[in-house]
C-alpha cells in the first residue's frame, strides 16, 4: 500500500544515501572502462531496461512466451489479461470465512459480523497444499487496512473512523484470514474449513525471542498483547508455517488529547500520524493514555502464524527486529540455517537480513523456534559494487555503546542501522530469492522517484556477511516502451528464473492501470501479464505446487479514483468495489508466466 504521507521522512541521519553511491559506482565503471556507453553496459548488464536502447527488444526469452498484454487499451474499468491466459475471481472483501454458515456481505457491515468475514485490503498471502495434488489448500491472506464503512460513493477519504463501532468494524477487516481452496471441475472454489478462520487486531497474540519480555511491551493497564495490524507482504516458512508482516503501524496511533511528546526512538517509527482516527474512541492506540503507554511497541514485527492448527496463538517473532515491515522473504542457508531478508517500506529505510544461529530443522527437534534464536543486519551497499551486512546486536560495539540491551536493539532496529551506518534507499519493499541465489528487492521510490530493482548475492550461500550487487531494472527506462511500468512493489522469483513484478503507482505509464508483468532473469526481456482496474494496487502473489495456478489481488479497486465495481460487472449496478483474488491460469495448462 502507498505510503499516503506527505511528511519529512524520519530517517534524519547523515548515512550515506544509496543514489550517491550509485552515481560514484556508475563513475568509477566510466573510469575503469573508458566509456559511458561500456559502462553502463558493464553496470546493467542484466538489466532488462539499460542493456538496450529504449523501445528495442533484448534476445527473446526461453522463459516466457505469452502474448503480452498490450499498453493500447489500458485503464480500463475491468482487469485485462494475456490472450494466453485466463482468469477467475474468487473470495471478495466481505465473503464469510465459511461459506455455507457464516454471515454473509452486506452494506454497512456489522463489527460482529466483519470478524467472521474475509478482511479487507488483500495483500501478501501464501498457499498451503493439503494434498499430494495441489488441487486442495489453505490460503493464508493478509488484509491490509480497513475503512470508515459509513461513506456511501465518496472515494476521497475511506479510512477515517468517526465512532466506535467505525473503528471496532475497521479493526475486524485487518489481519489475516485462513481459507480453504479446492479445485472443483476446473474451477477453485471456497469452502467449508475446520481450518477458517480469521485473525483481527483484537486477536490475543503471544511475542517470543529476545525482546519479549522487555518491560517496553508492557503497559500499566496490564492488557494482554493483541491484534495484528497493516498486514502487508508475507513470507513462508520451510517448516510449513505463514510469516505476516505488520507495516505501516503508525496510522493507528494518534494523540487527541494534544498531550504526548515523542521521544526520539518514537520519532524515527513516525509517531504520532493518526491516519485512521481510532485514537479517539480506543484508548489502547491513544499515545497521550499513560495507561497503555507501550502499546505503539506491541505492533512493527514478524507475526508467525500455524494456518493448520486454528488452537495456535499468532506469535511475533521479536529477533527479526520491528520497523515498518513489508515482508520476509525466507530461504534456506549454508547448514541449513533459516535466512530473512526483508525491507523497511519508507523512503531512505534500510534492508534487512536474520540468520539463525543453527540449522533450522536441529534447532526445532530440540523445541526451539529458528526465528527466535539468530542475528538480525542491516545493508551497506558501497561503490565499488559490494556490500556488507552490519550487525545489530550488542555484540557491535558501536551499539553497545547506545544501547542497554537487545530488547532496545530490536525494538528500535531503524536507530540501530542508524548508527551503524546502513544505507538508506527509495522505500525497500518486497524480497525474492531467486533460484541462483540471487537476492532481489523492490525500490518503490528507487533511483529518480519512478521506482527499481536491485539485486545481489550474498557469500557463504546466505550466510556470509559480504554481498556483491547489481541493479536489475530501472523503471523509467521501460518507458515508452510495451514493458513500460514504474513503481514495483510486489515481488517473486520462481524456480527457472522468471521475476514477478507487481506495482503500486499513484498513476502507471501510458494510462495504465496497475500491473503484473514477468521478466526473464537470464535475456532481461520483460512481459505485461495482468492489468488491474483503475485506484487499485496489484498485490499479492502464490501458486500451487505444480505452478499451472497463480493467484494474486486487486487491492482497494476504485476506492480513490471510482470508476468501478470490481470484482462485479459494472452492469450489475452494485455501488461497492470489494478486494479480490484473482485466479490465473494458462488456457494450455502450462506454468504461470512461460
Amino acid at each position: 500500500m502507498k505510503n499516503r504521507e506527505d511528511v519529512e521522512k524520519s530517517n534524519r541521519s547523515d548515512n550515506r544515501p544509496f543514489s550517491s553511491v550509485l552515481t560514484s559506482y556508475s563513475s568509477r565503471r566510466r573510469v575503469l572502462r573508458g566509456s559511458l556507453e561500456l559502462a553502463a553496459a558493464v553496470f546493467f548488464a542484466s538489466s532488462p531496461a539499460m542493456a538496450e536502447p529504449k523501445g528495442k527488444a533484448r534476445g527473446r526469452s526461453k522463459l516466457i512466451d505469452f502474448e503480452p498484454v498490450p499498453v493500447e487499451g489500458g485503464g480500463g474499468a475491468m482487469p485485462r489479461i494475456a490472450e494466453d491466459y485466463e482468469m477467475q475471481f474468487i473470495i471478495p472483501w466481505g465473503d464469510p470465512i465459511n461459506p455455507s454458515s457464516g454471515p454473509a456481505f452486506d452494506w454497512p457491515p456489522s463489527a460482529a459480523d466483519q470478524a467472521l468475514q474475509i478482511g479487507k485490503g488483500h495483500d501478501g498471502m501464501w498457499y498451503f497444499p493439503l494434498d499430494k495434488s495441489g488441487n486442495r489448500g489453505l490460503l493464508a491472506l493478509n488484509h491490509e487496512y480497513g475503512f470508515r464503512i459509513d461513506f456511501t460513493g465518496d472515494f476521497s477519504n475511506p479510512f477515517r473512523a468517526e465512532s466506535l463501532d467505525e473503528v471496532r468494524v475497521s479493526q475486524h477487516a485487518h489481519g489475516v484470514s485462513i481459507l480453504e481452496l479446492a479445485s472443483v471441475n476446473g474451477q477453485w472454489q471456497h469452502v467449508d474449513s475446520g481450518y477458517s478462520r480469521r485473525i483481527h487486531v483484537n486477536t490475543p497474540v503471544e511475542f517470543s525471542g529476545p525482546a519479549a519480555h522487555s518491560p517496553r511491551l508492557q503497559n500499566p493497564a496490564g492488557n494482554p498483547p493483541a491484534g495484528t495490524l497493516n498486514n502487508c507482504s508475507n513470507g513462508h516458512t520451510p517448516w510449513g508455517t505463514y510469516l505476516t508482516c505488520e507495516e505501516n503501524v503508525h496510522f493507528y496511533f494518534g494523540d487527541p488529547g494534544g498531550t504526548f511528546v515523542p521521544d526520539e526512538f518514537q520519532q524515527r517509527y513516525g509517531f504520532p500520524f493518526d491516519f485512521h482516527g481510532w485514537a479517539a474512541f480506543d484508548p489502547r492506540f491513544d499515545l497521550g493514555n499513560a495507561d497503555y503507554a507501550n502499546e505503539c511497541n506491541r505492533f512493527g514485527w514478524v507475526v508467525e502464524i500455524d494456518p493448520t492448527d486454528p488452537t495456535a496463538p499468532p506469535v511475533k517473532r521479536t529477533a527479526l527486529g520491528r520497523f515498518r515491515h513489508e515482508g520476509c522473504a525466507v530461504t534456506v542457508g549454508r547448514g541449513g540455517r533459516a535466512v530473512g531478508y526483508m525491507g523497511d517500506d519508507e523512503n531512505g529505510e534500510y534492508l534487512y537480513k536474520f540468520v539463525s544461529d543453527k540449522n533450522w530443522e536441529a534447532l526445532r527437534a530440540q523445541g526451539l523456534s529458528p526465528l527466535d534464536h539468530g542475528k538480525l543486519y542491516a545493508a551497506r551497499f558501497d561503490d565499488d559494487g559490494t556490500g556488507e551486512w552490519l550487525l545489530l546486536s550488542l555484540e557491535n560495539p558501536l551499539l553497545a555503546a547506545e544501547f542497554n540491551d537487545e530488547a532496545d536493539v530490536l525494538m528500535f532496529a531503524r536507530k540501530a542501522a542508524d548508527i551503524v551506518g546502513a544505507t538508506p534507499l527509495g522505500r525497500p519493499e518486497w524480497t525474492a530469492v531467486g533460484p541462483d541465489e540471487q537476492v532481489y528487492a523492490t525500490l518503490t521510490a528507487g533511483h529518480d522517484g519512478e521506482g527499481s530493482i536491485l539485486r545481489w548475492r550474498d557469500s557463504d550461500h546466505h550466510v556470509g556477511t559480504r554481498f556483491e550487487w547489481d541493479v536489475f531494472v530501472i523503471a523509467s527506462d521501460t518507458f515508452d516502451t510495451e514493458a513500460t511500468f514504474n513503481e514495483p512493489d510486489g515481488l517473486w522469483a520462481d524456480p527457472d528464473g522468471r521475476v514477478f513484478i507487481q506495482t503500486d503507482g499513484r498513476g502507471q505509464p501510458s494510462g495504465l492501470n496497475d500491473q503484473m508483468l514477468v521478466a526473464d532473469s537470464a535475456t532481461g526481456e520483460i512481459r505485461r501479464l495482468f492489468e488491474g482496474v483503475p485506484g487499485c494496487e496489484v498485490s499479492g502473489i502464490t501458486v500451487t505446487p505444480d505452478r499451472r495456478t497463480m493467484f494474486i489481488n486487486v487491492q482497494h479497486p476504485g476506492e480513490f479514483t471510482g470508476g468501478t465495481t470490481f470484482p462485479h460487472d459494472p452492469s450489475e449496478g452494485i455501488p461497492v468495489p470489494r478486494d479480490a483474488t484473482v485466479v490465473i491460469r494458462r488456457k494450455d495448462g502450462g506454468i504461470v508466466g512461460s
